[in-house]
């Protein structure tokens, strides 16, 4: 059951990764003679995927909560391999769009539903370590990742979609068979959709706001008018929750301290990493004319630092509060992050200058990502098991949207203004810093808690 549970989280992390190498090969299949997709029409590629699937992850988590997390496990991973397949026969960018959109919703059902089956098979004293093993998975994805998209490219970029089709029957076959249900709150209101679609739109809204200020200009009519948009549906959510019997976001979970810095210090460390990830691989693609199966075989040998950072991690330092190994694995990108800014040339010298500094980065990866999911839900009660994971995974998305968004605001038309670049990168690490600020006042005790290493 573990390996199926988790394996729909390796099938998503690996779409993420291969979707963003296989990025740039995209826009050029999408472009004519006279006419090529811009990038901030092309980040849409990525983040309409990170604000659907964000602003669904907790009304999923709920509805998965109280109506049984195996049907919506099943229900998501058949709209997710259904949606890959439509992807990869998307004639231009707003059908891909379209589909990626899809795509979300059954991510954003399977994805809560599959550590919220795993926690409730867990005893209380496991439920960390199974809360780790679940993101180390998507670590182990992320190093795959970019190889994997590569390799698909010079196929077609088709394929970076198609793949997850194949994957996606044999979880859904295995799912039906072999996971047992789980209905801890049946009796549970039905959740605040009506919210949740407030949400959405104004994420939405955020973000085009951001992509669009390259274009628009930063004080034209139509950018103040998607900030306001945002603005304003921000506060009708909170309007909302507040009147609410079952809210997207159940404020007494946000009481919980560790809960809510958590999910602030996975805002922020997400907004960096995502910013950097997409801006790595435009670097190497536009300034130093990298393949792609170049650039994922570039790219994954940071992700591999991660998994045995988290194992190693978790065995020496186990009587660590996660809080301190979050704050230091943020740091550590942080530094990646002013090492690329410092050595950044437009002269290709990948082992000298970025790889160095890339596998630092993978290093404070591995230390943050797992430890921010086990920190949040570990002590949360059995039956907001789904529904706080998808609070935590909402941030991530959030995060790595707002990272796109803003990395795409930055560098403009693409990754060939040194400036730019240099003032992408110290986003990154000002992310970076903000999230071991916050980080540190995840504390919940005042003693150090004891985290258990590992499952299996």
């Amino acid at each position: 059951m573990t390996a199926i549970l988790t394996g729909a989280t390796f099938m998503a992390g690996l779409d993420l990764f291969i979707v963003n190498v296989a990025f740039d090969e995209i826009g050029r299949d999408f472009s004519t003679a006279t006419d090529a997709p811009a990038l901030n029409e092309l980040s849409w590629i990525l983040s309409a995927y990170a604000v659907v699937y964000a602003a669904l992850l907790v009304p999923m988590g709920r509805l998965t909560d109280r109506y049984g997390r195996k049907p919506g496990f099943v229900a998501g991973l058949a709209v997710f391999t259904l949606a890959s397949l439509a992807c990869g026969f998307a004639p231009g960018v707003w059908e891909l769009v379209a589909a990626r959109v899809l795509q979300a919703v059954g991510a954003a059902a399977m994805t809560p539903a599959s550590l919220g089956l795993l926690l409730a098979a867990l005893p209380p004293e496991r439920r960390a370590a199974g809360a780790r093993l679940w993101a180390l998975t998507g670590s182990i994805a992320a190093a795959l990742g970019p190889a994997a998209g590569g390799g698909l490219v010079q196929l077609s970029w088709h394929w970076a979609f198609w793949i997850n089709v194949p994957v996606g029957i044999f979880l859904v076959v295995a799912a039906i068979r072999f996971v047992p249900d789980v209905r801890q709150n049946a009796g549970a209101p039905r959740p605040d959709l009506l919210g949740a679609a407030v949400l959405a739109g104004a994420i939405a809204a955020l973000v085009l706001g951001l992509v669009q200020t390259e274009e628009w200009g930063w004080t034209s009519g139509r950018t103040l008018a998607a900030f306001a948009g945002a603005a304003a549906g921000l506060g009708g959510f909170v309007w909302l929750s507040g009147r609410h019997p079952s809210p997207v976001i159940d404020p007494a979970l946000l009481r919980i301290r560790s809960f809510a810095s958590a999910n602030v210090t996975t805002l922020l460390f997400n907004t960096g990493f995502g910013a950097a990830l997409l801006l790595a691989i435009l670097w190497m693609q536009q300034a130093w004319g990298f393949s792609a199966l170049e650039t994922g075989f570039a790219i994954a040998l940071g992700p591999l630092a991660v998994p045995p950072t988290s194992i190693i991690a978790a065995r020496r330092f186990g009587h660590v509060h996660p809080s301190r190994l979050i704050a230091a694995g943020s740091v550590l990108c942080a530094v990646s992050a002013l090492w690329q800014l410092a050595a950044l040339s437009t002269e290709p010298a990948y082992w000298t200058t970025f790889l160095p500094a890339w596998i630092l980065s993978g290093v404070g990866v591995g230390l943050a990502l797992p430890n921010l999911v086990a920190a949040a839900t570990a002590t949360l009660p059995p039956e907001q098991g789904a529904t706080g994971s998808g609070i935590v995974s909402m941030a991530r998305q959030v995060g790595f949207a707002l990272g796109v968004s803003i990395l795409v605001a930055i560098i403009g038309t693409g990754a060939t203004d040194t400036d730019a670049v240099r003032t992408a990168w110290l986003f990154v690490a000002l992310c970076s810093l903000l999230a071991a600020g916050t980080a540190l006042a995840m504390t919940a005790n005042r003693r150090p808690v004891q985290v258990p290493e590992p499952v299996g």
